[in-house]
């Protein structure tokens, strides 16, 4: 399995234990761009949730001024933002 694949499997999984209780997947619905904020996926604590989980999860660090819709409002913008970090590294 791929880091991509791993991570958006952690990031499914969180929403799912989270906030949808196994339907995220579903409310995504195939496709990675869907808007989080436009769809009801996650609203605005969420994504701070989301933002700690990930800090945790991933080990890294989000510098405040990178907390915007370009780079966390779909689950395509995360992938593509936070493996590039550095330090990254899942588990």
């Amino acid at each position: 399995m791929s880091e991509e694949q791993k991570l958006r499997q952690l990031i499914i999984d969180w929403l799912d234990d989270n906030y949808h209780f196994g339907d995220a997947e579903s409310l995504i619905d195939g496709d990675e761009e869907r808007s989080f904020l436009q769809s009801g996926i996650l609203d605005s604590l969420g994504f701070v949730s989301l933002v700690l989980f990930l800090e945790n999860s991933c080990s890294v660090s989000v510098d405040r001024s990178s907390l915007s819709p370009e780079n966390f409002d779909s689950l395509g913008k995360i992938l593509r933002f936070i493996i590039p970090l550095p330090n990254y590294k899942l588990g």
